[in-house]
């Protein structure tokens, strides 16, 4: 314990944090306020604290997920997590993952070697993230299954429904994309397809949905399928490297994290085959702020193997290799933190039924994926990137004015999609 302890002592200096150790003895950080309860933890196992202090990303989640740390009503694990990294936050995360110099290059080495994704590894990586139950993706997501970043226009973020700020999101992304009536539109890494039909809802435009696990897939052509469209919007089980033809636009909402940077080489390099000469691309993806790094072990091995958040000079950098030119970036600041805030509200809303799908270690893990993801967002160095990419500055109008005009006739004429909202999460979100 004297190791947790020691970086406990030195990180909490704002709020009241008591821990409780197997054996019973009580350590207290920071300082009691007669206006908040303290932060209660308890370790359950001899080995926790130690897991914990030798590598605290991967220790901490694996020890909630196994049931070696609990916390204590009225507090959860969302509020140990933002607890924990509000106070780090000023010490930074060299402090927070101190590591030998070995056991770092080790890592960053581990990181590198998952990244890269060959079809046969891709193909199975996005099994393993989006091929879990339906149902689980029902319960916590918005009634069209959009699984990324949500649009929060108003400054109070309580004021705006998940479901709308997906739509918000929607409208923000096709705007900005500047879609003519007749145009061939790829949607790569399509998920359960809500863009690609919400551009066939309001656009007259053909669309191909690609992604990689096989249940998105069926989902998708179901969804086609029941809005009639199946003709116009066609759903493919494929990799993006095997698409052929050619397209006026493309989107990639979520892929990039998925590619590994040893591929966006040959992400670039097709996708400019795919394009038309007076084409438009549009990426959006999870960055981080700061330069390249690595992603944290945890997330590897039980959320997203293969998978990493791409600085933007990583991005930039291997396009202009490929001929594009990068004509519009936006940073998408804390609109996932809210967003994974709400994931994390529906997760545990309906934690009975999601324990009866997987178990309680998987209810576990799953609180602390999105409570980690958030503190990222809200307070770590994460945002959201949105680049606009073409190969003849001709693509687009002049100015931004055209996305402005556009997003908003969109949201004005967009109605709520009919879908099968889980009853509970419709009257929580009214």
């Amino acid at each position: 314990m004297w190791l947790l302890d020691r970086f406990l002592a030195r990180a909490i200096t704002h709020g009241h944090m008591i821990v409780t150790d197997y054996d019973g003895k009580t350590y207290e950080y920071g300082l009691a306020d007669s206006a908040q309860p303290p932060l209660r933890i308890r370790l359950t196992n001899k080995k926790a604290a130690n897991h914990i202090a030798r590598y605290p990303q991967v220790g901490a989640g694996e020890a909630f997920m196994w049931g070696w740390l609990e916390i204590e009503d009225p507090h959860d694990i969302r509020d140990l997590i933002l607890f924990v990294t509000a106070n780090t936050k000023r010490i930074g995360d060299s402090a927070i993952n101190a590591q030998s110099p070995l056991r770092k290059a080790v890592q960053k080495l581990a990181a590198k070697a998952d990244s890269i994704n060959l079809r046969s590894k891709a193909r199975r990586n996005a099994e393993h993230t989006y091929n879990l139950t339906r149902r689980l993706y029902e319960l916590f997501l918005d009634e069209d299954r959009q699984y990324t970043m949500a649009y929060y226009r108003d400054a109070d973020p309580a004021q705006t429904s998940l479901e709308q700020a997906q739509r918000d999101k929607k409208a923000h992304l096709a705007a900005k994309l500047f879609i003519q009536p007749g145009q061939r539109i790829l949607d790569i890494g399509c998920g359960w397809g809500g863009l690609a039909l919400y551009f066939a809802r309001h656009y007259d435009v053909e669309v191909l949905g690609v992604a990689l696990a096989p249940d998105q897939i069926e989902f998708c052509r179901e969804r086609a399928d029941e809005a009639g469209v199946a003709d116009k919007v066609k759903f493919e089980l494929m990799d993006y490297r095997d698409v052929t033809g050619s397209f006026d636009r493309i989107s990639s909402v979520g892929l990039l994290e998925h590619v590994g940077t040893p591929h966006y080489p040959q992400f670039y390099e097709h996708t400019a085959r795919l394009l038309t000469p007076r084409g438009v691309m549009l990426s959006h993806c999870c960055g981080r702020a700061g330069p390249p790094g690595h992603t944290d072990a945890w997330t590897r091995k039980y959320i997203f193997p293969g998978g990493y958040i791409p600085a933007l000079s990583e991005l930039v950098t291997q396009s202009e290799k490929f001929g594009w030119q990068v004509m519009d970036v936006e940073a998408m600041r804390f609109h996932y933190s809210y967003t994974l805030e709400e994931w994390y509200k529906r997760t545990v809303m309906h934690r009975e039924e999601i324990e009866q799908l997987y178990d309680p270690q998987f209810y576990r893990m799953w609180l602390y994926y999105l409570a980690g993801a958030e503190q990222s967002f809200r307070h770590g160095g994460m945002v959201n990137w949105q680049l606009l990419y073409v190969k003849d500055r001709e693509a687009i109008p002049m100015t931004r004015e055209y996305m402005e005009a556009e997003e908003a006739r969109l949201r004005a004429a967009e109605d709520p999609p009919v879908w099968h909202l889980d009853p509970a999460i419709r009257e929580a979100a009214e």
